[in-house]
């Protein structure tokens, strides 16, 4: 299937989104389609499947215009969108999430649940997912969810797949599953929209890369004869420098110390500290136990055994206010559904975690003048591209929600600063802004504990590199002596 789109217009009231953006698939091609949050990608590719009426411009579908009505057209036309945001029901079952409106039914209209668990296993044995079919989605990781909704995309004999981000909640193992399954489509004449921030993997897996920037189509660029610097400046129309800016601070004493935390099932016996100043990388699989170790220090996660130390004192921590209140602040991996109030505005949201700091004599009544002051301060501070300080998170791109969200703790002025999978579904030019946000914290002396499924991420911002497998500490490596293969042994269960 062929597609081409020229000249597309699209605003949402006086905000224009899409100005003359265009985007040409061909055949049994993996197409990337880059540019910064908030340039469009996802909002073209919602004009493509119906999601979106267009303002101006043309659609072609093999030659021929279309303008589908809804997704559901576009999908009964061979086009499939796995959007960012997963489409997931949370208390049905990983079957019942599959087979959502697809049901294969018997005679009567009865559904045949033996024939739908079977294609289910097939088509979960085929992307290598390890889930059982009656599981309860709301027990699945962010990253098994996302496997789920790859797989459904898989179920629908699909000429065009548009995968958003796909691998953003994925550990490298999972994505290498991905990219075998993604390279067996194309042999079969399947196309791919691949739209992703992550560099390494498009010039990996993909054939071409078209950009957007500000709502406006830049150019195409066969992957042969380009380079990433080449595709940095067409997407922020500037040179970047270093992905990773240098860092220059001084690791003094011990903030925090774990020792022998254990929750039965989860984590066993995790003894780690992170000095001031220092940036504790966290790598290991999906499902090794990262994140819910760090639940558990921060009171979200209630564990049987072990001890917590902030500053030499044995910390008790059995829910996030008493974790905030000793100095704790947590950056969570789900911005939308953990991070941010997304109806709000920027200044609610900032506002919520620092009432102590905005409110007046007595700390009861919040004042207008000290709340705008730190908002303000906040939006300079860390670029927040908005309209100001009432501006609405939901209305935000991804790179500037994550912002907000480290506004929020930042300005709590931590101690020790947790972050899981901060750069998650952020563009090239704003993850720097974030690894400078880092690199300043640790420069004020806070203690960093970093959680990420990005390996150059870990190896680029870490002092030392901490991997946990099947829940438990498998070593701790310094930045001078780490690399991807070191820690993917470690994660494998591999010793060095």
């Amino acid at each position: 299937m062929k597609i081409e789109m020229k000249g597309i217009d699209k605003s949402f009231g006086q905000n224009q989104v899409l100005k003359d953006a265009g985007f040409i698939l061909d055949d049994g091609e993996v197409h990337a389609l880059m540019g910064e949050n908030g340039a469009g990608k996802s909002t073209l590719m919602k004009i493509l499947t119906g999601v979106y009426t267009r303002d101006k411009g043309t659609v072609l579908v093999d030659g021929r215009e279309v303008v589908y009505k809804n997704a559901q057209e576009a999908e009964r036309a061979g086009i499939v969108f796995i959007q960012q945001e997963l489409n997931v029901l949370f208390d049905l079952t990983v079957e019942e999430n599959l087979f959502l409106g697809k049901e294969i039914t018997k005679r009567f209209g009865v559904c045949d649940r033996k024939a739908m668990r079977a294609k289910a296993e097939e088509t979960l044995e085929r992307l290598g997912v390890k889930i059982p079919t009656d599981q309860v989605m709301s027990e699945l990781s962010v990253g098994q969810q996302q496997m789920i909704e790859i797989c459904k995309a898989l179920m629908v004999d699909a000429k065009v797949i548009i995968m958003d981000e796909p691998t953003a909640a994925l550990t490298q193992s999972e994505t290498k599953v991905l990219f075998e399954v993604i390279r067996s489509l194309r042999k079969k004449g399947v196309s791919i929209v691949y739209i992703s921030h992550r560099m390494e993997e498009i010039f990996e897996l993909c054939d071409r890369i078209s950009v957007l920037r500000d709502g406006t189509y830049i150019g195409t660029k066969e992957i042969p004869k380009t380079n990433m610097n080449e595709i940095v400046k067409m997407m922020i129309g500037r040179e970047i420098g270093e992905r990773y800016p240098s860092r220059n601070c001084s690791v003094g004493d011990v903030v925090l110390r774990v020792e022998g935390l254990t929750k039965d099932g989860v984590f066993q016996n995790v003894s780690f500290s992170v000095r001031a100043g220092e940036v504790l990388g966290v790598s290991g699989l999906m499902g090794a136990g990262r994140t819910e170790i760090m639940q558990a220090i921060f009171g979200n996660l209630p564990y049987e055994k072990g001890e917590i130390h902030i500053n030499g004192k044995k910390a008790v921590i059995r829910k996030p206010e008493e974790a905030i209140r000793q100095g704790i602040g947590f950056i969570t991996e789900d911005r939308k559904t953990e991070g941010l109030l997304l109806e709000e505005s920027i200044e609610k949201n900032i506002s919520l975690a620092n009432l102590n700091r905005i409110s007046g004599k007595g700390g009861i009544v919040i004042s207008r003048e000290k709340e705008s002051s730190l908002v303000r301060q906040a939006i300079e501070e860390l670029h927040i591209k908005c309209f100001g300080p009432f501006h609405e998170c939901l209305n935000l791109s991804g790179g500037n929600q994550q912002k907000v969200v480290f506004a929020k703790w930042i300005y709590t002025d931590p101690k020790i600063l947790i972050l899981d999978e901060p750069t998650r579904g952020v563009d090239i030019g704003a993850k720097k802004e974030i690894y400078s946000i880092i690199n300043k914290l640790a420069e004020q002396g806070v203690a960093v504990v970093m959680v990420s499924s990005e390996l150059p991420e870990v190896l680029g911002m870490s002092d030392r590199i901490m991997v946990v497998r099947e829940g438990m500490v498998r070593g701790i490596i310094s930045r001078s002596e780490a690399d991807q293969e070191k820690i993917m042994t470690l994660a494998t269960g591999g010793t060095l």
